[in-house]
């Protein structure tokens, strides 16, 4: 009896505690959802200075889940800020007679080339306005210099140091790790530049993809040493001697080659900003963050024409079939927002929004078919962000025009399949067999326990060559180029924004702001109202969805680092569809 109640108080002061810690969650997830949703406008005084850290990724659009970067392990919250919101307030500040320039507070920027070009764009249309940019760091990343170097002036701390070296993209191969286990990927492709399978077959990369990796990450190099070459006055041969030999690891020597113009301690950088301004050292300094920026009224009044609008559909993502998430292009849910603004008499014109390496065939095609029929009633821009490549590039190939940044990676028309064979694993490093009882020759198909047989491998491939050349045509048609000219610049081949410029995969250079004035004119409207879909998923939703199970992808990211987006890529493989039209499973840029 003894025994019975000590287990039984147990078991209830634990249910008990359980659903303590669990109302003390919801209760402080209502509290800052009331407060999120109440923040007060924020009030600008004369003389502001507004100062940019840049110190959270940095998404495509702003999330509406106030727990969208919510650490649970540590309780931390780290929101990503969102690029549309970045552009917004950097143009809203360049009318605020009240804010007198920027400062840059830099260290790093967790965003890629052409996220980064885009704000780098908007930061000089700033300075058009007559005010001033100044930048510090007490150490700067490449990312963060590239956007420094906007500044009037920048200023190191005395001993901080500047990681100025190039661009290095960095593929890792598993296939000699795949040998040991027993693994064999059995792989089908259409496209010599297909690379998206060479680390599964190759333990290096082959000179195909040796040669379009140095290519588009020396296009995307040539393109920011040249901003920056021009915005500190120097000599694109001298910016990149400076990078070779790594002088900028030293303030002093960063100082002499005028990468920089000073060495200055915090207090002394704000005592500069205060001289600028006109207030004695004494006085305190205005400086208001970006973030508390976000909610001050706009000092440009629009009149809200509801009959009129311009819809942005986020295609953000890998992509697949069904609904997929804020993270994930699911093609029914992406379909659905682009049938919406389809059907909407008062949307006036589409902006897809593209940042995608591609995925599912499959799915691509049903978004594609999408974009097709919307571009047949209204006018249709398709943004592309960083990257935009593959399915990425197969869904936005129906637009009437393609907008991409010069830094944007785009391209890699191509197919591939893989089908892993884990028999040798299984049977030889575990120690299962297996038998097997058939009625038909090929109701084996498709096994990972065994190898293809080579009808079923020729079979696969012709279903990778259908969709090579239906993805062709499509591009063809939506282009305005033969299927020939289309093949000889796809193959899986990547290309930066420049070069697919060039190839007439992209028609103009300009971010996701450009690209809404571009579909307002085409659409013939001065005065419109932006709506954004598809439908932001619901925090509640996903916060109660997080009770029942863990976010394994955060996790691993979590405990694992930048080494963690390896295990996410073998993940990735063993729920793909057989069929994938995806740039390279893995490319680092740094």
């Amino acid at each position: 009896m003894k025994q019975f109640l000590k287990f039984f108080l147990a078991s209830t002061l634990g249910t008990l505690v359980s659903l303590f810690l669990i109302v003390l969650i919801v209760i402080g997830m209502i509290a800052s959802m009331l407060t999120f949703s109440s923040k007060e406008i924020t009030k600008v005084e004369d003389k502001t200075i507004l100062e940019l850290r840049f110190d959270k990724p940095i998404v495509d659009r702003s999330p509406t889940n106030p727990f969208a970067g919510f650490n649970w392990q540590s309780m931390e919250n780290n929101e990503p800020t969102g690029l549309d919101d970045i552009i917004k307030n950097i143009v809203k500040a360049g009318h605020d007679e009240k804010i007198a320039g920027l400062f840059l507070n830099l260290s790093d920027i967790a965003a890629q080339p052409a996220t980064l070009e885009d704000i780098r764009n908007e930061l000089l249309k700033f300075k058009e306005t007559g005010k001033f940019i100044i930048a510090y760091g007490e150490t700067l990343s490449q990312k963060a210099y590239y956007i420094a170097t906007v500044a009037d002036q920048i200023f190191l701390q005395p001993e901080g140091s500047i990681d100025f070296k190039g661009l290095m993209a960095q593929v890792m191969f598993y296939k000699n790790l795949l040998d040991k286990v027993g693994v064999e990927p059995q792989v089908i492709r259409h496209g010599k530049f297909k690379s998206a399978v060479e680390p599964f077959m190759l333990n290096k990369m082959s000179e195909a993809n040796r040669d379009q990796t140095a290519r588009f990450i020396g296009t995307i190099w040539d393109n920011m040493i040249k901003q920056m070459a021009e915005s500190r006055s120097i000599e694109i041969p001298r910016m990149n001697q400076l990078a070779d030999s790594l002088v900028a690891e030293e303030g002093n020597t960063a100082l002499n080659a005028g990468l920089i113009d000073g060495l200055s301690y915090y207090d002394e950088v704000l005592d500069d900003l205060k001289t600028k301004i006109g207030v004695m050292s004494d006085d305190s300094l205005t400086l208001l963050s970006f973030e508390d920026y976000f909610m001050a009224n706009d000092p440009v009044k629009k009149k809200s024409i509801r009959s009129k609008k311009i819809a942005v559909i986020y295609a953000v993502g890998e992509i697949e079939s069904g609904d997929g998430d804020d993270k994930t292009i699911g093609s029914d849910r992406i379909a659905a927002a682009i049938r919406k603004a389809r059907l909407d008499d008062k949307v006036r014109a589409i902006v897809l929004r593209v940042n995608s390496p591609g995925g599912s065939a499959l799915a691509s095609d049903v978004i594609w078919r999408e974009v097709k029929l919307a571009r047949g009633v209204k006018p249709v821009v398709a943004s592309l962000g960083d990257v935009a490549a593959s399915g990425g590039y197969y869904i936005a190939c129906g637009a009437d025009t393609i907008m991409a940044m010069p830094n944007t990676i785009t391209g890699s028309i191509g197919v591939f399949g893989i089908i892993p064979n884990i028999g040798k694993l299984v049977t030889e490093k575990i120690g299962v067999t297996f038998d097997e009882v058939a009625t038909n020759k090929n109701s084996d198909y498709i096994s990972i326990m065994k190898p293809l047989s080579p009808y079923q491998r020729d079979f696969i491939q012709k279903g990778v060559e259908k969709v090579y050349d239906t993805f062709i045509s499509h591009v063809s048609e939506g282009r305005g180029l033969t299927k020939a000219e289309v093949d000889s610049i796809g193959q899986g081949r990547v290309w930066s924004g420049i070069d697919a410029k060039e190839i007439g995969l992209v028609d103009l250079f300009g971010g996701l702001d450009d690209a809404v004035k571009l579909a307002a004119s085409m659409a013939n409207i001065d005065e419109y109202r932006v709506v954004t879909l598809p439908e932001q998923i619901d925090p509640f939703q996903k916060f109660f969805g997080k009770l029942g199970g863990a976010d394994t992808d955060a996790l691993i990211t979590r405990n694992f680092g930048e080494y963690g987006r390896h295990i996410l890529t073998l993940k990735k493989l063993v729920k793909a569809d057989r069929i994938q039209t995806r740039m390279p499973m893995e490319i680092t840029i740094n």
